[in-house]
């Protein structure tokens, strides 16, 4: 993501706080990018090499791409190499510059390579919401055959909507060979705001893995955010019948380590966990959260790890709030009082207020 960096200290942090939260797989980098990628993914694996989540480098189809995540995951005690290949027309005419043939060609020797390196190898069919389903079909095929055991299928240009996740999950369960025993996974963009809608979509197709981000951090808009999806499926559990490992109490402090690390703040209003999730200043918001919390909140604070509601004082505010922060200070007033004080704090410009 543009200006989101972190060096190998703070990386490690990330790595501990991931593994501390529950993640079950960590993507730790791209080892044959840079010197400085492969000794982070390497050093990550070292710190797992007894137990912790998997650890996963990515790697294009290239041979030296797969050997150097190959090394770099070695020491990790649960080990993946996650390949990737274009598959749409546009990406396969106008960036690889290879025919359809060829693509399959490289999907069938990349994941046999690395299947040579570890037992767990995920393929991507990168674009692959803007591939022919054909031949999509054919390639997670060609995948599944050659020993992948998670298929991901990514929006890489976040340009789907829903029911084109319903739509490719539900063709690839149905019509691929294989399909029933391996993983499918999704990959969202958040092009058009609907990375979270998108991987809901998928997991309800039968996707069993997420790829997520902390904050939603990504490439342009972002990618999924991994606490949303955490605490959508956490509130919707029943009706999914299904459950994340991931400790949500924990999901606020998280959030905040990785604005420190990289030096970019919290958006404020952030779902789940931005700091004005839990803050209101509309009067009768107030109110309500005043005779019972869940009266305007999908969730309590504690259930992310949050300080608590931020009831804010300021324009908006009403008779309830302003009378519960002048209680708070150990002020008593009567009916009329409080009402004399409410006329005062409406009349007040904001800049008293801010004041």
């Amino acid at each position: 993501s543009p200006g989101f960096s972190m060096n190998l200290e703070e990386k490690l942090r990330m790595a501990e706080a991931l593994a501390d939260l529950g993640v079950d797989v960590m993507e730790a980098g791209f080892p044959i990018a840079s010197q400085g990628d492969f000794e982070s993914v390497l050093s990550i694996a070292k710190h797992f090499a007894k137990d912790g989540p998997v650890v996963c480098g990515l790697a294009r189809t290239a041979p030296v791409d797969i050997l150097r995540a190959a090394e770099a995951v070695r020491p990790a005690a649960r080990k993946r190499i996650h390949s990737f290949v274009s598959t749409s027309p546009l990406h396969m005419r106008v960036k690889l510059r290879l025919e359809p043939e060829e693509v399959l060609e490289l999907v069938t020797s990349s994941v046999s390579l690395a299947r040579q390196h570890t037992d767990d190898v995920e393929w991507s069919a990168e674009d692959g919401t803007r591939t022919e389903p054909d031949f999509l079909c054919r390639c997670v095929e060609a995948a599944i055959k050659a020993g992948a055991t998670t298929i991901n299928i990514p929006d890489t240009v976040g340009y789907a909507v829903p029911e084109d996740m319903t739509r490719i999950f539900t063709m690839v369960r149905e019509r691929v060979p294989g399909a029933d025993r391996v993983v499918l996974s999704t990959h969202n963009h958040n092009d058009l705001g609907l990375a979270v809608a998108n991987t809901l979509a998928a997991i309800r197709a039968g996707v069993r893995q997420v790829e997520s981000t902390v904050n939603g951090i990504g490439e342009r808009a972002g990618n999924t955010p991994l606490e949303e999806v955490a605490m959508a499926i956490a509130l919707d559990g029943e009706t999914l019948g299904l459950r994340t490992g991931i400790r949500l109490d924990a999901l606020w402090d998280l959030g905040r380590l990785v604005a420190e690390c990289t030096g970019i703040p919290i958006p404020a209003n952030k779902p789940v966990v931005g700091p004005n999730v839990f803050a209101t200043e509309a009067g009768i918001h107030q109110d309500g959260l005043l005779k019972h919390p869940d009266t305007y909140l999908p969730f309590r604070p504690e259930a992310v790890g949050a300080p608590g509601i931020d009831l804010r004082l300021g324009l908006h505010s009403g008779r309830a709030a302003i009378g519960a922060r002048l209680a708070s200070l150990g002020y008593t007033l009567s009916g009329e009082e409080l009402d004399a004080v409410v006329a005062r704090a409406k009349a007040a410009p904001k800049s008293a207020w801010e004041d």
